[in-house]
């Protein structure tokens, strides 16, 4: 039993040291990527994501994404083109992390400045 945790303790340092890699290769196909699993909710406003659904889900990768300052600002900036592009969508993807319980640091909204995240 105690091997057993041991091993998962390993497995989860080793996942996490991985988003971590990950989270620094990032671009915005990546960023934008997560909303596919929203793609219902952010066309048609319905079903509202609940935490562990899917789309949740999605939302919470892309908060881990978006912990550190520079991660955050190159976020940012690609939200804030995303969700320029799909101006129709915008507040349905404006309202994702919310209904979600997560918080990415700034506002999803064309006004938002992202230069301002250290």
């Amino acid at each position: 039993m105690e091997v057993q945790k041991i091993m998962t303790g390993v497995l989860l340092l080793l996942f996490l040291s991985w988003a971590v890699t990950v989270a620094a290769d990032v671009d915005c196909t990546t960023v934008t990527g997560f909303f596919t699993a929203c793609s219902t909710f952010i066309t048609h406003g319905t079903p509202d994501p609940l935490p562990g659904s899917p789309c949740c889900d999605s939302m919470m990768s892309l908060n881990m994404i978006a912990e550190s300052g520079n991660d955050r600002r190159f976020t940012c900036q690609c939200l804030m083109a995303f969700i320029t592009a799909y101006n129709p969508n915008a507040t349905a993807i404006a309202t994702l992390p919310g209904f979600c319980g997560l918080s990415l640091g700034f506002i999803l909204d064309p006004d938002t400045d992202c230069s301002s995240f250290y």
